[in-house]
């Protein structure tokens, strides 16, 4: 990979701010009817089309464990999709397992790339790689391929990243046998009982700003918005939970294009 034929891409994480579940396909998918912003952390790719392979890079409280096989990971999948090929430096920023979207904002990142805005392929890479193509803040509806855009707001928020994640399909099986649908995320009941260890986190951050935390999408990540005061001036870079560690991330939504501050 050469400075002069690299091309550097930011993918932004997503969050879902509210979700509902509204149906259930024949097929097992559920329908959803959720907002999604984007935020500033994000992760970082190079892609050369001159070469092949991937090569990734990860950084703290990442998860790397949860990384996929080669040739699975949506980088790769991407370029297949739209019939490209590249090589690939993938720096991650975004938690894998944390309900952030890493992996469909890579995959997004890529179609971008490509130049495909086709949403068929978007979302069988998928559900929340419509959403990240689009990027901005929107309506997501049905299995995720429905986006529509609405009015940018800046918003700041912070992120709490336990340090650990969890499965999203685990999530939804739980859903399916007990629907929940209190609280702005209707899966974050369904996810206490996947992962109990999640109400430890969510009480600390609750207790740290006084305001409730929400779970972002399947989770491992919870978040307050932050208001005008910030949430406090003197923001620690992590909570504790007995000898465990979780990272305080600040983040603020970004309109559709952006490409760094």
């Amino acid at each position: 990979m050469t400075e002069e034929t690299a091309t550097r891409l930011l993918a932004p994480a997503k969050l879902t701010v509210s979700l509902r579940v509204t149906g259930v396909r024949p097929d097992g998918y559920h329908e959803l009817n959720a907002e999604m912003v984007t935020l500033d952390l994000a992760d970082e790719l190079e892609l050369d089309p001159e070469g092949s392979g991937l090569a990734v890079a990860v950084g703290q409280g990442i998860r790397a464990d949860r990384l996929p096989e080669p040739g699975q990971n949506l980088v790769e999948r991407a370029l297949a999709a739209c019939g490209r090929t590249a090589a690939v430096r993938l720096t991650k920023r975004i938690p894998l397992g944390g309900g952030l979207g890493g992996g469909s904002a890579d995959a997004a990142a890529v179609l971008r790339w490509a130049g495909c805005a086709d949403t068929e392929v978007a979302v069988r890479l998928g559900a929340d790689v419509p959403f990240c193509l689009a990027g901005g803040r929107a309506r997501v509806e049905g299995v995720g391929e429905k986006v529509t855009a609405l009015p940018f707001e800046p918003r700041q928020y912070l992120l709490l990243l336990p340090p650990f994640g969890v499965e999203t399909a685990q999530v939804y099986r739980a859903w399916d046998r007990d629907p929940g649908s209190d609280g702005p995320n209707a899966l974050a009941a369904a996810a206490l009982a996947v992962e109990p260890r999640l109400a430890a986190w969510r009480d600390v951050l609750g207790e740290w700003t006084g305001r409730a935390p929400v779970l972002a999408g399947s989770g491992s990540t919870w978040f307050v918005e932050r208001g005008a005061d910030g949430t406090g001036a003197d923001i620690p870079h992590e909570l504790r939970v007995g000898a465990e560690t979780g990272r305080l991330v600040r983040a603020h939504t970004v309109p559709a294009g952006w490409e760094g501050d």
